[in-house]
Formats: C-alpha cells, structure tokens, sequence
C-alpha cells in the first residue's frame, strides 16, 4: 500500500513537472520545424502570400515569391528571419512576416507490460519525452512491476536493440541523466516481477 502511495505521489509530480517545462520550451521557441508539420504563414498587407503549408518528407515547403524553402531544423523564429531576409531582399520593404504552426506531427511511443494503462502515446511536441514520462503517462508502474527490468526496445536501420533502464538509479539515486530520452516508434516495456 505504502509502494503504491509514493508510486502516485512520484508520477503525480512527474506529469507537474512536464507540463512546466512544456510550456517553458513553447514560450522559448526551441522547437525544430519536422516533415508534416502544418504552417500559416502571413505578412501584413500582403494577403496574396498569405499561405497554409504542411512541411514536406524532405523538410521543403512552397512559398510565393520565393518558391521552394528548405526549413526543416529550423525554429519559427528563425523561419520568420529567413522569409523576412529573402522578401527584403527582392520584393518588400520591411516586411512584417508571421508564422504560426497549426498542427505538429505526431509522434508516438508505446508503453507496454506492467504499468496501470499500456498503449500508445503521444510524444511532446517541443520538447524531448523521457522513458519516465512515458510510465507517468501511462499511469505508473503496476504493483506487480519489476521496475527495474524496464527497457527501451529501439529500431535502427533494420535492427532491433534493447536499452536496460535501472529505474532506481533514476528515482532513488538522482541519476537524471540515466532516465534515456526517447524516440518516435520506440516501445517502453516493463516486466512482472516473479517475487
């Protein structure tokens, strides 16, 4: 019971904690544009180059005026820079250009075995999402969890490979930097324990 307790209490601060640094890298503008991505970009009095484009595979969108734009990497701000610079440079004076991204691409990870609610997540959007994250997303650890035979199953180039995360290293230890950063398509498993 008293397991069960500080496990809630642990994946309740966890989802607090995401939340303020989501929204701290969101006012910050650290997020990189990715493929599929859906853009709005406008520039006052201009509405002929008012302009809605999803971020191609290849990280390429269509603009008027300046035709095909490698951007993918980039963060808006530096998008806003770069089609300010480039109108200015041919076309407009002082250009008052906007960018505003109405839909990111979806990423998802999987948490499986036993925690409280396996299934598919959504990554974070403009932030990287731990394998900490993922069990506080999937409600935590179930009490008959080994948590430390959780492990991060990750497909690369063809090939299966397995990241062992010794979970109280992490929440026991402080051992921040153990808690491995996740990517999109990996599965989060976590074990039963046979005690």
């Amino acid at each position: 019971m008293l397991r069960s307790g500080i496990l809630k209490v642990f994946i309740v601060s966890l989802v607090m904690i995401s939340c303020i640094s989501f929204f701290a890298a969101a006012n910050d503008g650290d997020y990189r544009l990715q493929p599929e991505d859906v853009l709005h970009i406008s520039v006052y009095e201009q509405p002929d180059l008012d302009t809605r484009t999803r971020i191609s595979s290849t990280g390429d969108i269509a603009f008027p005026l300046l035709g095909k734009l490698n951007i993918a990497g980039l963060t808006v701000i530096e998008l806003k820079d770069k089609i300010t610079e480039l109108l200015e440079k041919d076309y407009l004076v002082n250009p008052q250009v906007q960018v505003f991204i109405e839909q990111y691409h979806v990423k998802q990870i999987a948490v499986l075995g036993a925690v409280n609610k396996p299934g598919k997540y959504d990554m974070f959007k403009e932030r990287k999402t731990t394998v900490m994250e993922a069990i506080a997303m999937a409600e935590g650890f179930s009490e008959i969890a080994d948590i430390n035979g959780t492990r991060v199953i990750r497909t690369e180039g063809g090939r299966e490979m397995t990241i062992p995360i010794k979970v109280t290293n992490i929440t026991k230890k402080g051992r921040k930097d153990e808690d491995v950063t996740l990517e999109p398509g990996d599965i989060v498993f976590v074990p039963e324990s046979f005690f």
